[in-house]
């Protein structure tokens, strides 16, 4: 064989695997994502468990308020399915825009909840409410970092795969899209650890 011939194969297989190592991280990047999706998952079943324990303590004092506590719970509800829904496609936009809005409405139920409950103070007494929304402080705090994370992944997928030279391969590998990331509306607010006083 010919040194050109030799130099010619060692740069095809240096090629080969050069292009495999992009596939490789394109495929690690998005398991990583998609893992830091779990993790938001499960912080949020954790606060979806809490919420019927809220509503079932508050029953007994707010019995002329069980339009809010419908409320509650429906949004409760709406935000589970948006959850099953965003779990089967982490990163898609339209999955990730349809969670944001779910939870955007329940915390929005959750804050006409407190409002209601601030003018019952046996309530806000309670050994009971006081330890379920000491976890569910603790729930929104994890969700908050959990989201972060998960932002954090993302970014890091799309900005692999829009650089060059992985971005010549990206769609050829079935990684098109970029992947979404999860800002609930009132981002700034949910950053905050939440005030609930019961």
């Amino acid at each position: 064989m010919s040194v050109s011939t030799i130099v010619t194969l060692v740069i095809v297989v240096a090629l080969i695997f050069y292009i495999i190592t992009i596939y490789n991280n394109l495929v690690k990047l998005k398991n990583q994502f998609e893992n830091a999706f779990a993790q938001i998952e499960t912080q949020l079943t954790r606060r979806y468990d809490l919420i019927p324990n809220l509503v079932e303590i508050a029953k007994g004092y707010l019995k002329h308020e069980s339009e809010t506590l419908e409320a509650v719970i429906a949004a409760r509800n709406t935000a589970m399915a948006g959850l099953k829904a965003a779990s089967n496609h982490p990163g898609e936009a339209q999955s990730m825009k349809e969670l944001a809005g779910a939870e955007g409405l329940l915390t929005g139920a959750l804050g006409r909840l407190n409002m209601v409950m601030e003018a019952y103070p046996d309530l806000k007494a309670n050994q009971n409410m006081m330890q379920v929304s000491e976890e569910l402080t603790s729930t929104e705090n994890k969700i908050a970092f959990a989201r972060q994370g998960f932002n954090d992944s993302v970014t890091e997928y799309n900005t692999f795969k829009q650089t060059f030279p992985p971005v010549m391969f990206a769609s050829m590998f079935g990684h098109a899209k970029d992947a979404e990331l999860l800002e609930f509306e009132n981002s700034a607010e949910i950053q905050k650890a939440p005030k609930i006083s019961f």
